[in-house]
């Protein structure tokens, strides 16, 4: 489900600082050669995140949910000099052209790629996190959230994305209440009711929510 007319986001994208050369390959690259390039953060996605990045000045993130790197290394374009970058993704099958990115960017030294179970690995990063992002599986969106929120500094931001889920969190715009759906309106619910964090869900491209921890 497209949320603005086609025109005024092309309009919106033609008038927001452009992406580098480099996000502007893996943007490319992803939707010829991997399977779902949707899952892609994009240009105008992209550099909201960069900008968040920016005002948060993080010195730790950590990324739920790599693919293929674009949206990471929006966010390292905010990190302190000597800050890090953590990114944990399942698929071992886009690891390599995942670190060939990281390298080509001036951002390879902080920035940390795990291949495996975000559920197990996260635990392990000793780190006080400014900024986590999720965008990975929805089953398990609250439970990341649970996993990290203590991890989180006072003060510190959650971002998740694809909270809008094409619109299906809205009856009339779904034929069923399946798993995923029921699981991000599940997510949607608890970040908002939880009094340790404030929120807004903004509906930018599919839905990201943001958290801020008090």
């Amino acid at each position: 489900m497209e949320f603005i007319d086609e025109e005024l986001l092309q309009y919106s994208e033609d008038h927001t600082s452009p992406e580098s050369d480099l996000l502007h390959r893996i943007n490319r690259e992803t939707h010829l050669n991997v399977m779902k390039p949707r899952m892609l953060s994009g240009h105008l996605q992209g550099r909201l995140l960069s900008l968040y990045a920016k005002m948060i000045q993080p010195k730790q993130i950590l990324e739920i949910g790599t693919y293929t790197g674009y949206s990471a290394l929006c966010m390292a374009e905010g990190l302190q000099p000597d800050g890090m970058l953590h990114t944990v993704d399942k698929n071992e099958e886009l690891e390599d052209r995942v670190r060939g990115y990281f390298d080509a960017s001036g951002y390879g030294s902080q920035i940390k790629l795990y291949i495996g179970n975000a559920l197990d690995i996260v635990p392990t990063i000793d780190a006080a996190f400014d900024l986590v992002f999720i965008d990975a599986d929805k089953i398990n969106y609250s439970r990341y959230y649970d996993m990290v929120i203590d991890k989180v500094r006072p003060g510190g931001y959650i971002i998740a994305d694809n909270v809008l889920w094409s619109g299906k969190v809205l009856e009339k715009y779904r034929r069923k209440l399946d798993e995923d759906t029921k699981a991000v309106m599940d997510f949607n619910l608890y970040v908002h009711q939880d009094e340790r964090v404030e929120n807004i869900l903004m509906p930018v491209r599919d839905g990201l929510m943001i958290a801020r921890k008090k």
